[in-house]
């Protein structure tokens, strides 16, 4: 038996996931890492290079060993990680500095570059389909004005993902969905814009080269072969981005096809060709796909998963106890309670995460408006499926923005992620889109998606097209009621208006925003 090995560096964990030729899942070893604030800079999340080496050779011998295999039985593996992470590198390939996604010290950088290149913002964006706030060019900046002593060293730079295929093959790399990210990026191209960096004062020598997904980088060197335990008769594959790769794993590979990825974020993604224009608004992040003449136009919808979470633990103790005396998970249960509220929960607005307004994002204080005082309307129940229809409506939205400026006709959605397990769930989303849901059976898509990668550049498929086609199998599908999706257009308008009047309790100071980006 041979095998793929997927490395997917999240942001909370990194996880090596074995899966054999045919797709299916053999073993998964994991281990959390933290991102800590750089002492005296505020709102810093440096990545520990170091010690997260060491945890991901600890998650391949472990893999490894889960699964009782040989390592020389590992055709190929790839990598993916979270998008916006960057790591930078001096001449000799040693890694300098590096900052997890979430690191937001750039503020000041951010507000500098808009108040000193007008217009220049909006330029980049036309081209690569990002903003500065998530962007590379204020970090790079950063260190210039903060770290100008290891500013001056570096040569390279890269994502975390291509960071630990560089560790692993001696190449320093990117592909477009991961390198897209940083901002310094021809989406139409999905080449590096190095003009961008110098425009504003950045060197424009640093920026390695491009390889398409499941490009074949070289063996495992035999340095890397004694850190991990591989072997060294194992091929290194680019991978790329987790959002884009998790679309391959779920089968989103063709132009016009949609997917909702409801974790702790949710993603709403849409295929289009590489050459259609972002919108001039600025209002929905653009990033290449793994798909070669593809881009997926994506919103964002901050902490759905997380409020569910925190509604669990807040105050659902009762529920909590009861899901455990049944032996079901507590969602379960939730779920069970809700699907007998009403559509629009009688009139519960939560007010969480905004739609996306990439060019100037941010949120209002968390809250919840138009609560009753009747206890058999207003309770737990109500509320849960309140949150569940939030989470759908501005999903819905998003997706009729990113409609708007592509032209893409969306009838179709793959739900994935651990909200696609609940049953109302996917029927709200299914009610709220007025779109046909699939829900796919798998639960290591983004895993799944760095797989097909190395199967690519090992020869086990001829694309990763082929790898979906081959591998992607579907659980159930869910049909809209048309009567539900009405009454839900007339709450996603109310629920428009009423967030617009907290964001001015936001603007006035009255309220704190639940997030801001960097540079507001």
């Amino acid at each position: 038996m041979q095998y793929l090995l997927s490395i997917d560096a999240g942001t909370g964990s990194v996880r090596a996931v074995l899966f054999d030729t045919l797709g299916n899942q053999i073993s998964v070893a994991q281990k959390e890492w933290t991102h800590l604030q750089e002492t005296g800079v505020a709102c810093s999340m440096s990545f520990d290079f170091e010690k997260n080496w060491k945890l991901v050779c600890l998650c391949i011998a472990d893999v490894v060993q889960n699964a009782s295999i040989n390592a020389a039985d590992i055709l190929a593996l790839s990598a993916t990680s979270m998008r916006e992470g960057i790591v930078l590198y001096d001449k000799e390939g040693r890694e300098l500095w590096a900052v997890a996604n979430v690191d937001a010290r750039a503020s000041e950088e951010v507000k500098y570059l808009i108040g000193h290149f007008e217009g220049v913002e909006e330029e980049f964006y036309a081209y690569s389909g990002q903003t500065f706030a998530l962007g590379a060019l204020p970090r790079l900046l950063w260190l210039k004005n903060n770290r100008p002593e290891m500013y001056e060293k570096v040569t390279s730079i890269s994502m975390i993902g291509d960071w630990i295929l560089a560790k692993l093959s001696g190449v320093i790399a990117t592909d477009p969905s991961n390198g897209g990210t940083t901002g310094i990026f021809s989406l139409e191209k999905r080449q590096w814009m190095p003009e961008m960096a110098k425009r504003v004062g950045i060197k424009d020598d640093i920026f390695p080269t491009v390889f398409e997904v499941g490009a074949f980088m070289g063996n495992v060197t035999a340095h890397a072969a004694k850190e991990s335990g591989l072997s060294q008769n194992t091929k290194v594959v680019m991978g790329g981005g987790d959002v884009q790769l998790g679309s391959a794993g779920l089968g989103v590979v063709n132009a016009g096809q949609v997917a909702v990825l409801g974790g702790s974020f949710w993603q709403q993604v849409v295929n289009i060709p590489s050459q259609t224009q972002p919108p001039k608004d600025m209002g929905i992040r653009i990033n290449p796909h793994v798909i070669k003449g593809l881009s997926q136009a994506e919103g964002i919808t901050f902490f759905s998963g997380l409020v569910m979470r925190w509604f669990r633990d807040a105050f659902c103790d009762m529920e909590k106890q009861q899901a455990d005396e049944r032996g079901i998970d507590v969602y379960t249960l939730l779920e069970e309670n809700a699907k007998y509220v009403p559509v629009g929960s009688y009139g519960i607005l939560p007010i969480f995460s905004d739609t996306m307004k990439y060019g100037k994002w941010y949120h209002a204080a968390p809250s919840f408006l138009n609560l009753s005082l009747d206890a058999k309307r207003c309770n737990r129940a109500s509320m849960f499926r309140a949150l569940e229809e939030n989470a759908a409506i501005v999903s819905s939205i998003n997706l009729k923005k990113i409609q708007a400026f592509s032209g893409v006709a969306i009838e179709e959605i793959v739900f994935a992620g651990g909200a696609s397990k609940g049953a109302l769930w996917s029927q709200i989303l299914a009610d709220v889109t007025g779109c046909r849901v699939k829900i796919p059976r798998v639960t290591e898509a983004t895993a799944l998606g760095a797989a097909m990668a190395a199967g690519v550049g090992c020869g086990i498929y001829a694309n990763l097209q082929n790898a979906a086609e081959t591998l992607v199998v579907w659980e159930k599908i869910y049909l809209p009621n048309a009567e539900n999706t009405k009454l839900y257009d007339a709450i996603k308008l109310q629920w428009q208006n009423a967030y617009e009047a907290q964001l001015k309790l936001v603007d006035a100071n009255i309220t704190t925003s639940m997030w801001k980006a960097p540079g507001l």
